[in-house]
């Protein structure tokens, strides 16, 4: 598996592609006027407590105040579910937090009192000295040799739960080590801020996206980084020199003409990845819907007819869908609930040889994942963890026309709706004429296939009607106005 990272920098915005044998798998985003907020630690106050959604909402000096449940507050860890978080949170109180979801859509962003600081090879958290290992971390030696490394290394007096994350596979003592001492410098900053008891405080700011990617995605098996912008190859080398030593001889500056992402493609995929339809290489497809309340994944046959029999063609077009919209989950970070309707099969073995199918594909997710079958109307349901905006919600914003619809009305539609509002005037008001404001695709209608129509309505009403083509109108827009 040839696996390598291209990061795009300009002033106004970075983005990280990660890219798997040549094809596109996951694209990261940061906008300097808008950065991710994930890892941040604020001191916020509270100004909302609700008791009947064990709930409490913070302004940490964000745009909307934030949302804190009752299941995210340490001091209730190992309480009865029905604890009230009115004992341990009171409005007006000053209470540190980290960011647990990004503002997402209409809601705040999502928050915790378990509060955690992170390096290359692990994540410190508050709380009972304890030592827990990532589950991408198979081989159970490594894992007892980590468990004991880390064990032998944290300081009696600095108790809380170290986290050895999967980058941590093959570490060394010493660069354990240096971790556990730059996060203990870390968190007794954090501690230094938190204690001043500051409302709407930024405590500590997680690493940009450029370094950010260097601690969480950078591996042994990557095979290269390019990146487009000297001075944040200069920026990647500094940090990998400190951090990541080995793998110093596997960045490089892309200096070419051409654009990175367009050398690789990525900029079409990306393009790609907003569309609803994703075309299969078999003639098959994917129609991929998403929702506020979840995200709907559609599988058809479309052109694909096989050479056997039908039993075998919705196979083998299932078992490529299966590939291909595991990509498209990790491309567009669609996150949440997904459903997933493929195409009914008859055949047992062949449900399970798909399903285990998509199980495989899933595992190179970065996103926790999980699978819980089909259901009765032979549905996959899974779910994919969401921490950051999808694709489509970084790049773009509700259509003004249709308010995200999808649709508009048809020019048919528009025209009937046109003839009744004429009727709704012409009967309360008293005038000579009136006249018809609308685009010109509905004007054009109105003089064509419903001219008819229209000298009906004129001998009905008693009235002349005129019309005027309104450029700057949707589809949907229109005016009557009497004269």
């Amino acid at each position: 598996m040839s696996e390598e990272l291209l990061i795009n920098f300009t002033p106004m915005e970075t983005r990280v592609a990660l890219v798997e044998n040549g094809v596109l798998q996951e694209v990261y985003i940061e906008r300097t006027r808008a950065r991710g907020l994930v890892g941040n630690i604020y001191t916020g106050k509270v100004v909302r407590v609700l008791p009947g959604m064990q709930a409490a909402f913070l302004d940490i000096g964000l745009e909307r105040t934030a949302f804190l449940h009752a299941n995210d507050i340490a001091a209730l860890d190992g309480s009865d579910e029905r604890a009230d978080i009115r004992t341990v949170v009171r409005e007006g109180q000053i209470l540190a937090v980290q960011v647990s979801k990004d503002p997402m859509g209409s809601k705040g962003a999502r928050l915790s009192t378990r509060l955690s600081v992170s390096s290359r090879y692990l994540v410190y958290m508050q709380g009972e000295s304890h030592v827990g290992i990532s589950q991408r971390i198979e081989d159970e030696q490594e894992r007892q040799r980590l468990r004991e490394t880390v064990e032998s290394l944290v300081s009696e007096q600095r108790k809380g739960t170290y986290i050895v994350r999967t980058a941590a596979e093959s570490a060394t003592e010493e660069e354990l080590a240096a971790d556990i001492g730059f996060l203990d410098r870390v968190w007794q900053a954090v501690e230094r801020r938190i204690a001043r008891r500051e409302n709407k405080a930024v405590v500590y700011e997680d690493l940009p996206l450029l370094l950010r990617t260097m601690r969480d995605l950078v591996h042994p098996q990557l095979e290269k980084i390019r990146i487009d912008s000297r001075e944040s190859y200069q920026r990647v080398v500094d940090f990998v020199e400190q951090y990541l030593p080995d793998m110093k001889s596997k960045v490089e500056h892309y200096p070419g003409e051409r654009p990175i992402f367009d050398l690789y493609g990525v900029e079409d995929e990306i393009q790609k990845g907003l569309g609803r339809k994703v075309e299969l290489k078999s003639g098959g497809y994917l129609i991929i819907d998403q929702t506020e309340a979840m995200s709907t994944i559609d599988v058809n046959t479309g052109a694909f007819v096989g050479h056997r029999n039908q039993e075998e063609t919705l196979f083998k077009t299932n078992l490529e869908a299966a590939t291909a919209l595991a990509r498209q989950l990790r491309l567009r970070n669609l996150g949440g609930i997904i459903i997933i309707d493929f195409i009914d099969m008859n055949d047992a073995e062949h449900r399970r040889q798909v399903l285990r199918a998509l199980e495989k594909a899933m595992e190179r997710d970065y996103a926790k994942t999980s699978i819980t079958g089909v259901s009765e109307l032979g549905l996959v349901e899974m779910t994919r963890k969401r921490t950051r905006e999808s694709l489509e919600h970084v790049l773009c914003e509700t259509c003004r026309y249709c308010h995200g619809r999808g649709s508009l009305k048809s020019a048919e539609t528009v025209c009937y709706e046109i003839f009744r509002d004429i009727l709704r005037e012409a009967r309360a008001y008293d005038c000579d004429k009136l006249r018809v404001l609308a685009s010109q695709d509905v004007i054009d209608r109105l003089l064509d296939e419903e001219s008819a129509n229209v000298a009906d309505l004129e001998e009905f009403i008693g009235r002349a009607i005129e019309f005027q083509v309104e450029t700057l109108y949707n589809q949907e827009q229109f005016d009557v106005v009497l004269m």
